[in-house]
């Protein structure tokens, strides 16, 4: 029984593909090919999977946050801290196995240490995001072996614009009475391009179905021993407003021989933290970019691409009466050169080097002491190679990555509240606060075969190697938002995943799909283990210790599309299932839930309409420690527009409707601090204007 769920989006996948091979043979070799703004796979390749959100698609999906706007893509859920914090969670793995870049570079925020922490990038003026795994993904970092996102801005131009273009957009949430204004403006003066954008966004406390609390008021819920914990809110759930601001500037100077350009971005943003303690978080950054290119630099080479940026992250955590508990500041710098070749014996691609350095500190404000992390500089340097080639009908693809990085943690420092745990069950001391030093070396290789025109399958394989990051090593002290106590392990060994992926596509023609059986076999899995004992002077808070094991994830996804992103009626049918367990017996936490999905859209002239339903299974497979099942659900979201050209601007009017069933959504992906008090927002209707010229 406990793979019935698996086995029928197996089904369900394999029936789907075996309905569009049967309707590509009765086919039309002449059928209309439209190229439009949407979801892609870069160059139609699993060896290289950049799922590509950009144009209407983006707008549509537009959410709140990193994590919500990907949510609901092929393999990706996400993490839900309510409307403020949600990261991205890829094929059940979250945290410091994916990484979000910014422009091709780190955000430099805390956003991988927990979930709370928000992910330090803007969406509002975003031109697309990109989802990276396999051989693309090591030219940008080691470790990943969930996947990389990256999000893209424009703030650099790389070529001039003919004329001043930009786009306003303004809307109005009704669940949330959320209100948003963003701004984007390109324009040149001669050689140089120039770039602004800002955007700014508030919402209230966002309603709910039922009842803030899984299961009703006073469940009786005990994430901490001997504690009870309710929550008997309904309506408006307290701490998930959510408060945003940020201004880019960008110049570039632009000429036959390449560009180079320069941006600064200034970011504030207050969010609730709606667990069942409540609190919020009022985060900044200062981001400084410098980007350059030179074309055709030697002979045999394309292009040279050089990339610095330099971040100056802080926020300060408040506990439900507005009183400053912690203090995080990151202060980062990243550099990045590549060089791209000419095909040499029919292979194209890059090479490089990488270097970055970090500061993460911690500090409780009542004491002065650490907080969880003492002071910790981590430096990384690494060197990448990555190559794809077409050899007749194999597209084949070999990437590498050397990385170098250390970890030294301020060995002066101290802990906030030792000596005062009051520990039952157990003798806990501050870990040592040891130099740490990793060498890391991943690859990646893979083919895809075009077995026929518009028909493909490939084999893939990545071993990727991450170094713990200071908390896993050094953490020490109560963290409020998960309601643990602590305790890192600076003797860890470097984490080990061995990825194969199989798939097969089809790629041409109305009618297309898609579908990926992949196996994640991790060594040395870094994880927090439950002890059994408790710090009687936090709650009862349980302790929580780094340990290694080996663990896999096995997981499926396809997608059937017909007529998908074409003027007229497409409709798409797509789910994914991932499993993940230790070799030794016992599931991984926090992994999402099974889900199935149909999706319709409509384009024609100046409308374009669309409607998403999807089903997520209970998440019953969970860890020892962890509190369930987590409940299914079915969400239904719509949308329609109309575009107006008037004068010299595109004015288009949209109505987005969110959870039209109004149903309870807990993610399985969301520690049970915040999924057993805090579901999603309920049903909500969003009426914007966009204006672009």
């Amino acid at each position: 029984m406990k793979y019935l769920k698996f086995k029928q989006v197996l089904v369900l996948m394999g029936l789907g593909m075996q309905i569009s091979i049967v309707f590509a043979q009765a086919q039309s070799d002449a059928s209309l090919e439209l190229t439009v703004t949407g979801t892609q796979e870069s160059g139609q390749s699993i060896l290289t999977p950049s799922k590509v959100l950009s144009g209407s698609e983006l707008q549509d999906k537009l959410g709140s946050s990193l994590g919500s706007t990907l949510a609901n893509e092929l393999g990706v859920s996400a993490t839900g801290f309510g409307a403020g914090a949600s990261r991205p969670v890829i094929r059940g793995l979250e945290g410091a196995r994916v990484q979000i870049l910014e422009n091709g570079l780190s955000v430099s925020d805390v956003s991988s240490i927990s979930a709370d922490h928000a992910v330090a990038s803007p969406l509002q003026n975003s031109r697309q995001i990109e989802i990276l795994r396999g051989a693309s993904a090591l030219a940008y970092g080691s470790g990943s072996s969930g996947g990389l996102v990256n999000v893209i801005n424009d703030r650099i131009a790389t070529t001039l614009p003919d004329e001043l273009t930009g786009v306003v957009n303004t809307s109005y949430e009704s669940a949330n009475q959320g209100k948003t204004a963003a701004m984007v403006l390109d324009g040149s003066s001669g050689p140089i391009a120039l770039h602004v954008d800002t955007a700014i966004s508030n919402s209230n406390d966002y309603r709910i179905p039922g009842y803030a609390e899984q299961g009703g008021p006073n469940a009786n819920w005990q994430i901490s021993p001997g504690v009870t914990q309710n929550v008997p809110y309904s309506g408006k759930l307290p701490f998930s407003f959510n408060d945003q601001n940020n201004l880019g500037l960008g110049a570039s100077y632009i000429d036959s021989s390449g560009y180079t350009g320069v941006s600064v971005e200034r970011l504030n943003h207050n969010y609730g933290i709606p667990s069942y303690a409540g609190g919020f978080i009022q985060q900044s950054q200062n981001r400084y970019d410098l980007q350059h290119q030179t074309r055709d630099p030697l002979d045999g080479f394309s292009a040279l691409n050089f990339s610095i940026s330099n971040s100056n992250y802080i926020h300060n955590e408040f506990n439900n009466n507005g009183v400053p508990q912690t203090n995080w500041k990151n202060d980062a710098t990243e550099l990045r050169a590549a060089l791209s070749h000419l095909q040499w014996l029919g292979w194209k691609g890059n090479f490089g080097v990488q270097s970055s350095t970090a500061k993460l500190t911690a500090t409780d404000i009542a004491s002065g002491a650490s907080a969880i992390v003492p002071q910790t500089t981590t430096n990384s340097n690494a060197l990448f190679w990555v190559e794809e080639g077409q050899f007749g009908a194999f597209k084949n693809s070999l990437g590498v990555r050397y990385n170098h990085l250390t970890q030294g943690p301020n060995q002066s420092s101290t802990f906030a509240g030792v000596g005062q745990e009051g520990f039952v069950g157990g003798t806990y001391t501050p870990p040592s606060l040891i130099n740490r030093q990793f060498n890391l070396f991943s690859y990646s290789a893979g083919s895809l075969w075009t077995f026929s025109p518009g028909y493909g399958t490939g084999l893939s394989y990545t071993l990727s190697q991450r170094a713990p990051n200071a908390p896993e090593l050094y953490a020490y002290g109560p963290h409020d938002a998960t309601a643990t106590f602590i305790v890192g392990n600076p003797n860890l060994q470097k984490e080990i995943s061995h990825n194969f992926e199989y798939s097969i596509q089809k790629t041409a023609g109305e009618i297309q799909g898609k579908v990926n059986v992949y196996a994640n076999k991790f060594t040395n899995y870094i994880y927090g283990y439950y002890t059994g004992a408790y710090s009687s002077s936090n709650d009862n808070y349980p302790v929580v210790t780094s340990q290694q094991a080996n663990a896999t994830i096995k997981g499926l996804e396809g997608e059937l599309t017909h007529h998908w992103r074409q003027s007229g009626i497409g409709t798409r049918l797509f789910g994914d299932v991932s499993q993940g367990a230790f070799d030794s017996g016992g599931n991984l936490p926090l992994q999402p839930a099974p889900r199935v999905g149909v999706e319709a859209a409509y384009e024609k002239n100046q409308w374009r309409t669309n409607a998403t339903f999807i089903h997520a299974y209970t998440q019953n497979r969970l860890a020892s420690f962890e509190i369930g099942p987590t409940p299914s659900y079915n969400l239904l979201n719509a949308g329609i527009s109309y575009t107006e050209r008037i004068n010299q601007v595109n004015w288009t009017t949209y109505l987005r409707l969110t959870n039209l069933l109004n149903q309870e959504i807990r993610y399985a992906t969301t520690p049970e601090t915040v999924r057993l008090y805090a579901p999603q927002m309920g049903r909500s209707a969003m009426i914007g204007l966009k204006g672009a010229f």
